[in-house]
């Protein structure tokens, strides 16, 4: 568990919508110094919980009712998983840049996912695609155990950083082909892919305990995606439901 809590919960009523922030102008503004540095510590602190709470309403509002997640989603600081440059914009319910052209996910991408995936305390969760570590927070902000690849060195290697300074103790993070998954610490109640393979990859579905979830867009680069959960029967038979269409960076499979 991290040691971020969230004391009280600021709201900031705001414009709802698709693609609002559900933010004042006000709160925008002030969101903006504190990303800038400006303003006292408590201030910026303020401002920084203040729109992350109507985050966290916004995606409520749009239908994820799972407490443990929302839970998860006020707590961690989504703010420290970005570029310094887009901190002003951490708290938007849209992706954003960090680097390597790869992108943080959009928050409620990452709310709908962790929801389905139905993570709780004590799991173990395999994540494929670490990226700055946002989602790998998330999860073990609700307590599960998170083993999370990355497939670039520099993400692996500033994730795991990131992560530990922030004291989510409770991810371990290596550098690796994700297609493969975690074979020396399957199985695992639940896996969850940010990156999109053409088919589903069988290493994964193979390390998914009985009964576990996977959840993970499949689709080509240039075709529609859809996010995909996969559920496996106590004899090992595999469902699939279609969630939602989206689009995610391509999952790249290792070589041969």
């Amino acid at each position: 568990m991290s040691r971020h809590r969230t004391d009280a919960r600021i709201r900031v009523r705001g414009p709802r919508g698709p693609g609002s922030a559900a933010l004042t102008a006000f709160a925008v503004l002030t969101l903006t110094c504190a990303a800038n540095g400006q303003g006292d510590a408590a201030d910026q602190e303020n401002a920084l919980r203040a729109a992350r709470m109507a985050m966290v309403d916004l995606i409520e509002a749009r239908g994820v009712r799972d407490s443990a997640t929302l839970a998860a989603m006020r707590s961690v600081p989504r703010h420290e998983f970005v570029p310094p440059e887009y901190r002003a914009r951490a708290y938007r319910d849209s992706p954003l840049p960090i680097g390597w052209d790869q992108t943080i996910s959009q928050p409620y991408i990452v709310a709908l996912m962790t929801e389905t995936a139905g993570i709780r305390p004590g799991m173990k969760v395999l994540e494929i695609g670490t990226g700055s570590g946002y989602q790998a927070a998330v999860l073990a902000e609700i307590g599960a155990r998170v083993f999370s690849i990355e497939l670039l060195e520099p993400l692996a290697t500033s994730a795991a950083a990131r992560l530990a300074r922030l004291g989510y103790s409770g991810v371990t993070v290596r550098q690796g082909n994700g297609y493969l998954g975690w074979p020396e610490e399957a199985p695992f109640d639940a896996v969850i892919v940010t990156a999109a393979p053409e088919e589903i990859p069988t290493p994964l579905t193979d390390q998914l305990k009985p009964g576990g979830r996977l959840v993970i867009p499949v689709g080509g680069v240039r075709a529609v995606q859809q996010l995909l959960l996969v559920t496996k029967d106590a004899d090992g038979t595999l469902r699939r439901r279609t969630l939602i269409p989206v689009r995610f960076v391509p999952m790249r499979e290792p070589p041969g």
